[in-house]
């Protein structure tokens, strides 16, 4: 049944929140628009301010010492401005590559550890930059915690067992992106983006924005919706492999970025999905004999893979003999 013409996200608190409401909102939020605010999700503010000096500090640096780090093969590091092109893009036809910079880190991978060395299984590269490490990791780390605190929430939403999605998120594929957007000129060609429309790739994305604004949200209709900053508010929304999972019920919906605002912008989002051998298929809950899977099983680390090696400039490259 068509769905009113939302006019702005729902914010969903989480403050003394009861699971059982928190299950609802996020069905109902997920289903309208695949996107939303979070608030009161127990992550104090001065570790919010901090990954975000920290990202102003390093994207400061001459472009010597951020190119030191490059992206390396496990898909960490520093991302030079215009080397991500979004050709899997399922919403438009992207020509122009984005407009933005970003320092990229993921999960952890010691040298002992028996996934070590395998494709985005590998170690993290650091700056040389003082007290930059200690507010990015403890940012990394309070993110990481709340999104297993939201699983209990998210499976009940779907009518399913409280630990139902424990076993996938055992060892996450985790992402956690500095982001930095140059302004772009008011003139600039409609085709202009810091972020080209796209979805995400995994399971669920939690953005923290500063106050310059630029992030949209495309509508059911194709119009495009504004997701404003919002003070102690994270922008949050669905991924391409949690609509798999709910056959399409939770959409994964389209966002761009185009930073109008004059000045510099900066937003950290995290990446919140499940390990890389994680077989998504659509849940029981989410089909029946009237509504039949429309998407076929798959390996989570398989359909990332293809869509980093056709949207990164570094993926192209040959690899050092």
């Amino acid at each position: 049944m068509p769905t009113a013409k939302l006019d702005a996200l729902p914010i969903i608190d989480f403050t003394d929140a009861d699971e059982g409401e928190l299950a609802r909102q996020l069905d109902s939020a997920f289903s309208q628009i695949g996107f939303c605010y979070f608030r009161g999700i127990g992550v104090d503010q001065a570790v919010v301010d901090g990954v975000f000096d920290a990202s102003r500090r390093f994207h400061a640096q001459p472009r010597a010492a951020k190119e030191a780090i490059a992206m390396n093969r496990f898909h960490r590091g520093y991302m030079a401005p215009r080397t991500s092109l979004i050709e899997t893009s399922s919403v438009a036809r992207v020509t122009r590559p984005n407009d933005s910079e970003s320092f990229m880190l993921m999960h952890e991978v010691a040298p002992d550890d028996p996934r070590h060395g395998r494709p985005l299984d590998g170690p993290n590269l650091w700056p040389d930059l003082a007290d930059f490490r200690t507010p990015v990791e403890a940012y990394e780390r309070a993110m990481h915690a709340f999104c297993l605190r939201l699983l209990p929430a998210m499976a009940l939403a779907l009518g399913l067992p409280r630990e139902s999605f424990d076993g996938h998120f055992r060892q996450p594929t985790t992402f956690l992106r500095l982001l930095h957007y140059p302004p772009q000129a008011p003139d600039a060609p409609d085709d202009a983006f810091g972020s080209a429309p796209h979805t995400d790739y995994g399971f669920i994305t939690i953005l923290a924005q500063d106050r310059q604004g630029g992030l949209e949200v495309r509508r059911r209709d194709g119009t495009w919706l504004a997701a404003p900053p919002i003070p102690g508010t994270w922008v949050v929304n669905a991924a391409d492999m949690l609509s798999r999972w709910t056959n399409g019920r939770w959409q994964s919906t389209p966002h761009r970025v185009k930073n109008l605002s004059g000045g510099d912008r900066y937003s950290c989002p995290y990446f919140f999905d499940m390990s890389m051998d994680s077989i998504v298929e659509v849940l029981p809950t989410c089909h029946d004999a009237a509504q039949p899977p429309r998407f076929p099983a798959v390996r989570y680390g398989d359909y990332l893979i293809e869509r980093l090696d056709r949207n990164y400039d570094y993926r192209k490259q040959p690899v050092p003999a």
